[in-house]
This record gives structure tokens, sequence and C-alpha cells, in this order.
């Protein structure tokens, strides 16, 4: 509670201060009469070539919701500091095709206060995240935070609507089955059964994970995806928690073929697929697959680029809006 507190109380004064071109403007006053937008929460990547994995997730939204404005923020702090030093180098940045919304990307709450000061004051925040784990839970504590400024008059409050979408996955709750939101991205992955059949391959994602957060959505997604697509053998592993490397490399004994496709099972193929996962060291997975005899096919693209994968933010949002009583176009 007090550190619930204690996000408000910064955040009230920070928004005090943006909000007060947000009157000038006139868009605050009825509830439901504020402007729209959507905050496309990514955790971010350092790796140029993963980028556009999150501009196309932001481009299918652009084009479901075009008169919505959409902004972007990552919620990594590790991530956001890196951009910030590449900053002194603009146009080297730039040149390699990094959007400004990337270069210049900001923290959550200064996207907030950017979008209050534009006179936006209905804001549904959509993670891209792969399931409810440590970076959703912080952002739902911010939402939270944001959400719960009540102001002597309503009309003057800086926030009409703050709402958090779910992500990919889903996230815990009877509101939206997590396990059809399951089903609904395994659909999408369908082009990568038939990548790995075509090679006679296993196919084999690597997840993130989390050490301090459970990692079962991982073997319920494997379970479902051998269930829909019995014809490949599909695992899944994480750099953090479980299922481990190890784990699956005793699940391995028992395919038929030693040739696997390896491709990330996240939203960028970012830095942990290009080194922990397809790197050359003597600890990526790619090496230690090979080493026990496998034709290993790596496939550095990140689900933020399949469409039909980034259509499951464009559903999520729409639940959100509708949730929340928001209409967005």
């Amino acid at each position: 509670m007090m550190r619930r507190l204690g996000i408000v109380t910064v955040v009230f004064l920070y928004l005090c201060v943006c909000s007060v071109s947000v009157f000038a403007s006139g868009g605050m006053g009825v509830p439901g009469s504020g402007k729209n937008a959507i905050i496309m929460a990514s955790f971010g990547t350092t790796v140029p070539s993963a980028v556009s994995s999150i501009t196309n997730i932001i481009d299918v939204v652009k084009k479901a919701y075009p008169k919505t404005e959409v902004r972007l923020t990552f919620t990594s702090n590790i991530i956001r500091s890196v951009w910030k030093k590449r900053q002194a180098e603009p146009q080297k940045w730039l040149d390699q095709g990094i959007p400004k919304e990337v270069l210049y990307v900001k923290n959550f709450i200064a996207t907030v206060g950017d979008l209050l000061e534009d006179g936006y004051t209905n804001i549904v925040v959509q993670p891209t995240h792969m399931f409810f784990m440590e970076q959703s839970h912080d952002l739902q504590q911010y939402v939270d935070a944001l959400a719960s400024i009540h102001t002597m008059k309503k009309k003057w409050s800086p926030i009409q609507t703050l709402v958090l979408g779910r992500p990919a996955l889903g996230m815990p709750g009877d509101t939206y089955s997590y396990h059809e939101d399951v089903v609904t991205a395994i659909k999408t992955l369908a082009g990568d059964i038939k990548m790995a059949k075509d090679q006679g391959a296993v196919l084999v994602y690597m997840g993130h994970g989390n050490e301090h957060w459970s990692t079962g959505i991982y073997a319920e997604t494997q379970r479902k995806m051998r269930e829909m697509y019995p014809d490949v053998t599909t695992l899944i592993g994480v750099v953090e928690g479980a299922p481990s490397l190890d784990e699956l490399l005793m699940s391995l004994k028992h395919a038929n073929t030693k040739k696997i496709v390896l491709k990330p099972f996240m939203i960028v193929a970012g830095d942990h697929a290009t080194n922990d996962m397809a790197g050359a060291d003597e600890d990526s997975w790619l090496t230690i697959l090979t080493k026990e005899g496998y034709d290993v096919k790596p496939v550095l693209k990140g689900l933020g680029s399949n469409d039909a994968f980034a259509q499951i933010f464009v559903q999520h949002i729409a639940d959100a809006a509708k949730d929340s009583g928001l209409q967005l176009k």
C-alpha cells in the first residue's frame, strides 16, 4: 500500500503539470468526451534488426485504429537507457532505419504525460508481452496507481479512463480465459509448423521465462501445440526458469529426427535470440544442440513480425476498450 501511495504522489504532481495544457485545450470535461489514445507497451530491444517486429505490431494496430493516436513505450529500464545513450549520435541510428519513436522512446509515465499534454484523456495501455509475468505485473501497478487519482471535482481529473489490455497469451482471471488466448495464439503459428514439417524437423522455441514467476504457461502452450499440430514435435524451453535447456535435451532424446528448427518464442529476435539462442558462444543453444549431434536451423525472426500474431493485440485492445466503455476508431 505504501509503495502504491508513493507512486501516486509522484505521478500526481507530474500529471498535474501536464494537465494544465489539457484544460486549456478543452480536452477535459464531461466523462467520455476526452480524446482516445493507445499506448503500446513493449519490453523493447537494443538490437536494430529486431526493431521491425515491434514496429510491425504498431503498424498493424494503427491500421486497425486509423483515427486513434498510438504511442510507444518500452517497459525495460535497461533497454531505454541504451537508447538514451544512442541519442548522442542520432543520425547513426536513423540512417539504419531506426524510427524516432524508438530512438527517443520514453518510460510509461512520461508517455502518459505527453498524451495528457496533447489532450488525450482516455488511454488503453496494451502490453506486447507474451504473458502476464513480471513486466506486465509492474505495468499494471503503474496503470492502477494513475487510474486511482481522484480530484475533488471530477471535471479536473487528469485522466478519464486508463485501462490495461492483456498480453498475447492472456492473463489470470475469469473475464477472458487465458486457455482460449493460448489457442488463438497457437493458430497464428501454423507457418512455423509447416516450416518444421517440410524439413522433417522438431520445432524448438526459446522463450524468455522468469526466475520468480510461474512459467507453467510455456508447458501448457507446448502441450496444446502438440495437440493441435500432432504431425510435428514442438518443444518450448526458456532462458530463465523452467523448462530449461537441460529438460529440453531430455525431451529431444525421444524425437525421431536429429533436425531442429530453432526459433524465438518472443516478440522480437533480440539479444536473447541472437546470443543465447543462435550465438557462437559455447553456452548458446545452437552450439550446445549442435555438439549433441543435432542439425539445427536457427530462424531469427520474432513473433511480432507475424501479422496474424500481431492481430492478437488488436483484439485485446478492442476488448479492453469495450470493457471500459470506449469506442476506438
